[in-house]
């Protein structure tokens, strides 16, 4: 009787644990109340340190025919000369007989962050009289930047930080017709939004009234919801149901009616950017005038890091995968 005892009580002792163990994963699951303070926050600033050294890198690409501002609102959004004009002033200015990329890369920094920011041009995009397949040219160059990232994540002693070239926002310029989106339009929207995160806005909107532009907003906006074509931000990628609230008032505004500048002007004593002419001078910053407080919003102040996210996670992916899946192939 007495050599049972030891077994009897090793097994109580092993059974003991078990009953005990939803109630550990129950309270590790509700959190702890801490006595004092640690300094778990202090991450946050450990984070911020580091990304204020290293620096991040932001690549940006505008689409649309010529004379629409791409440039002008590329040095709008980043109140700097960041982008290239296709030829000087004193030049005549041709047009290119295939799509051409340009991209210039600029260091901008602000309050001691960082910003390697790169912009590429497409001149020659939709200027000629036969438009067809000139998509592809700016395809085969997001689908190349995915590939250059794909061959260095893929080596046997990769670098500690790989040079990010991939194409982290589209901004695609809508001529204001005042009608409904072209063939060219629909198409170029339909095959990009699948490899890059495009962002439709509507060039030079001074040149409709405030009816004919919310005419064209909301025929824009049937347009991309008959023939399917999702852009940024996409509805399918809102998992927290803040980001969904404030993503369904961005959508409800796209495509964005902008207007580019970047000269000053001075405005009841104020020096503000915008667009003097025979009866005033519009402002870009003011929203009563124009949305490009939204477009700057969406692409820098509060989408920026959700941008290169999505990239990375879900276009990246997407051509990760297909690109092993075709290595694998016999």
């Amino acid at each position: 009787g007495n050599s049972l005892e030891p077994e009897d009580l090793s097994m109580e002792l092993a059974a003991a644990p078990e009953e005990e163990l939803p109630l550990t994963a129950a309270s590790s699951l509700a959190g702890r109340q801490l006595f004092g303070y640690v300094g778990i926050e202090a991450v946050l600033e450990q984070m911020k340190i580091k990304t204020m050294k290293t620096g991040f890198e932001f690549n940006i690409m505008v689409v649309g025919q010529s004379g629409l501002g791409k440039s002008t609102m590329v040095n709008t959004l980043f109140k700097s000369k960041v982008s290239r004009k296709a030829s000087q002033p004193a030049q005549e200015e041709r047009i290119p007989k295939t799509v051409q990329l340009q991209s210039v890369t600029h260091v901008i920094e602000e309050k001691g962050v960082k910003m390697k920011l790169t912009v590429t041009d497409t001149p020659g995009f939709g200027d000629q009289i036969n438009n067809e397949s000139c998509w592809d040219p700016i395809i085969k160059y997001i689908n190349e930047q995915y590939e250059r990232y794909l061959r260095e994540e893929i080596l046997i002693t990769r670098k500690r930080k790989i040079p990010d070239t991939r194409v982290h926002g589209c901004v695609y310029f809508i001529p204001p017709t005042g009608h409904w989106l072209r063939p060219l339009d629909l198409e170029f929207m339909r095959r990009l939004g699948k490899i890059v995160n495009v962002v439709p806005v509507i060039a030079k909107a001074d040149t409709l009234t405030l009816e004919e532009r919310a005419e064209f907003k909301q025929r824009i906006q049937e347009d991309l919801k008959t023939h399917a074509i999702s852009v940024y931000p996409q509805e399918d990628f809102d998992q927290d149901p803040d980001d969904r609230a404030l993503n369904d008032r961005i959508r409800e505004k796209i495509p964005f009616a902008v207007v580019g500048a970047d000269q000053e002007h001075q405005v009841n004593g104020k020096r503000v950017l915008g667009r003097k002419t025979k009866w005033g001078i519009i402002e870009v910053e003011n929203p009563a005038h124009c949305e490009f407080p939204l477009l700057r919003d969406l692409l820098i102040r509060s989408h920026l890091q959700d941008l290169k996210d999505i990239t990375h996670n879900v276009h990246y992916e997407s051509y990760r995968v297909r690109r092993l899946n075709e290595s694998n192939c016999p």
